[in-house]
């Protein structure tokens, strides 16, 4: 006598837990482009790694005489699995199975997935489809009761949410329709992808309708609208790009705040000089140019990794390499206002100095930034208020901080190039431009009189601003020892890589004191 018939019905069990929603459901969700919840974790990881939790839970239906005659799963797939080698938490929404809907999950499984990302400290990947809340309208009626949002004892789920972002990488891929909670775990992550085909929303079109908005799932919540919301990251056309930024993203991190971001062997030259710096930033100041091509110079070939590209466009935040050690970039787009911090610009430099924080990123800045966005609208948004809470972030930073200024450091705005009273690597190119206000539009105010009192009033302004501007130079300012080094911009790279190799030995393994990561 041996244990095989109960394997036998082990196995006949996880076989249905695979069918997920039966046939119908499943060619249903093909049909309309989009994966399974089980092909998904399959594309996501690496082939054959998943070991799955709770596989046979969900409803059975039984005969009379006791015996199993289908089971349906819970719409919760979640396990361990390695990506790229390293053990990660993937947790997925079914959506073959009632929408994703709360009412044919076990709450127990994603508050596990949190839980063990938590206490042995892994990654963990959320696939989300659906709303896997507190259930729909007729929960009311199969509950008999409404459901008091976190109720008693249901509030673990958030917990665990929320001490995750200050302790392991949290990523979240949205694909499909993702509204209520579903919506707040995509939110609540580091970093959040949708496919452009997804829509995410606190609540869907019919109850919108109600407040007077008939709108369509993209009208009301797509991918374009999210992205520059800075709701959602990053957008892509399909889901094997989902996965592919997912595993890319979490490449540069440590598997939690407890270790180090890993270095990776490299190839690239630390010394390599670009020629093309030379020419990077144009002697006309009104001239934009393209930041991202000297970004790409500087850092290892091809590690750049922007995040956040249609929110706060002043700013280019990503991930890269020097040297094969991880940092992370801020950089000035000088397209978008010049460069001027608006408010949403300073949100996004809060969230990811905080995430350069958390996870013991050093930082590098190329800047050029001509102060906080001014007029108006600025003033509506707060732009002060969000720019003093940006500045506070970078001021509690303890990463290692490296700033190149390229061309403008002005105002407010100019100071939070560097964390405050700690000492920061800095250098400047021939092509820096600072000063409290910039010239333009100050000089009339400053020298107001002395205009009015000449004859020829525009010459008169000509003269002051060719003597201040040759006062203005960084020269003038490296003399006085208020910048530290102007540098040829062709050696950018080996500065900075420089600056990794110094940094290395600084960063330490743990949870930041007295500091918060949001997401």
């Amino acid at each position: 006598m041996n244990w095989k018939p109960e394997l036998d019905e082990l196995a006949r069990r996880e076989a249905f837990a695979r069918e997920m929603g039966g046939v119908d459901k499943v060619k249903r969700q093909h049909d309309q482009g989009r994966l399974t919840v089980r092909e998904r974790i399959d594309k996501l990881i690496d082939r054959g790694s998943f070991h799955e939790i709770g596989a046979v839970s969900g409803i059975g239906e039984y005969d009379s005489s006791g015996e199993l005659q289908k089971l349906t799963p819970a719409n919760c797939v979640f396990g361990r699995a390695r990506v790229d080698g390293r053990t990660v938490v993937v947790v997925g929404d079914d959506f073959t199975v009632r929408g994703g809907s709360a009412d044919a999950s076990i709450s127990a499984k994603p508050l596990m997935a949190e839980e063990m990302a938590h206490d042995f400290r892994l990654p963990i990947v959320r696939i989300i489809e659906g709303s896997g809340g507190g259930g729909s309208v007729k929960t009311i009626e199969t509950k008999g009761a409404a459901n008091l949002p976190g109720g008693i004892g249901g509030t673990r789920w958030y917990r665990f949410t929320t001490e995750n972002l200050s302790r392991v990488p949290v990523v979240a891929l949205g694909l499909g329709s993702v509204a209520g909670l579903g919506a707040a775990r995509l939110a609540a992550s580091h970093y959040s992808i949708m496919t452009r085909k997804s829509a995410m929303f606190v609540a869907g079109p019919p109850v919108v309708k109600a407040l007077g908005q008939d709108l369509s799932k993209e009208e009301l919540g797509g991918a374009d609208i999210q992205t520059r919301a800075g709701a959602v990251d990053h957008a892509v056309d399909t889901e094997e790009e989902a996965f592919a930024c997912a595993r890319r993203f979490l490449s540069y991190l440590p598997s939690s705040v407890y270790e180090l971001p890993p270095t990776l062997p490299c190839t690239d030259n630390p010394e390599r000089s670009e020629e093309a710096l030379m020419n990077a930033v144009p002697r006309n100041r009104k001239q934009v140019y393209k930041m991202r091509p000297i970004i790409e110079s500087v850092v290892d070939k091809g590690s750049f990794f922007e995040v956040g590209k249609n929110f706060g466009k002043p700013i280019i935040v990503g991930l890269a390499r020097l040297e094969g050690r991880a940092v992370l970039v801020l950089a000035s787009d000088s397209f978008h206002y010049g460069g001027s911090w608006t408010a949403d610009a300073c949100q996004k430099v809060v969230r990811w100095v905080d995430f350069a924080e958390t996870f013991h990123l050093p930082v590098v800045y190329l800047m050029d930034c001509p102060g906080f966005m001014i007029g108006l609208d600025a003033e509506k948004a707060a732009t002060i208020r969000h720019g003093v809470r940006a500045m506070a972030a970078v001021n509690q930073t303890t990463v290692p901080w490296c700033t190149v200024i390229l061309r403008n450091a002005f105002g407010v705005a100019g100071v939070v190039h560097q964390p405050a009273d700690r000492f920061s690597i800095r250098y400047a190119w021939p092509s820096a431009y600072w000063g409290s206000l910039p010239l333009e539009g100050g000089i009339e105010a400053a020298y107001r009189a002395d205009i009015d009192a000449a004859e020829d009033k525009a010459e008169k302004l000509k003269e002051i601003e060719e003597r201040l501007n040759k006062l203005r130079s960084p020269f003038r300012s490296a003399e006085k020892f208020w910048v530290e080094e102007i540098i040829d911009p062709r050696k950018t790279r080996s500065l900075l890589c420089e600056f990794a190799r110094l940094a290395e030995p600084l960063r330490k393994a743990g949870p930041p004191e007295n500091f918060s990561i949001r997401p």
